[in-house]
């Protein structure tokens, strides 16, 4: 019954980290479209809205499993990166590069933090 609510847990963080992906990507694109924004312009701030989403993901999922947010954030972050990775492997069919296993090695790690967070901080309410 634990190893189901941890599940849930981590299921919840990823649903919260695509929602808001699609949300940004979404606002961004109209953006790009519209006005004269260019892309290189906002890589940064897609950056730091990518580490904020997998902070929130980390922390919902350790909000929800109520224990072991370390694990339920990495868990989180994990397949999140397992995910993109398959995304890109399979429609492109292309790798991983440095930078992008050292951005993804962070994303684990933001989204460890923030299961720690969300963890403590729920605990402490109830």
């Amino acid at each position: 019954m634990e190893s189901k609510r941890l599940s849930l847990a981590v299921m919840y963080g990823l649903i919260t980290i695509f929602l808001i992906a699609v949300a940004t990507s979404l606002i961004f694109s109209f953006l790009l479209k519209f006005t004269t924004l260019q892309e290189g312009s906002i890589a940064w701030v897609v950056l730091a809205l990518s580490f904020l989403a997998l902070f929130i993901g980390g922390f919902v999922s350790g909000g929800k499993g109520k224990e072991k947010g370390w694990l339920l954030g990495a868990a989180t972050g994990g397949l999140y990166t397992m995910i993109i990775f398959l995304f890109q492997y399979l429609g492109s069919d292309s790798l991983f590069t440095l930078q992008q296993l050292i951005y993804h090695g962070a994303f684990v790690g933001i989204a460890t933090l923030g299961g720690i967070i969300g963890v403590n901080l729920t605990a402490a309410k109830a």
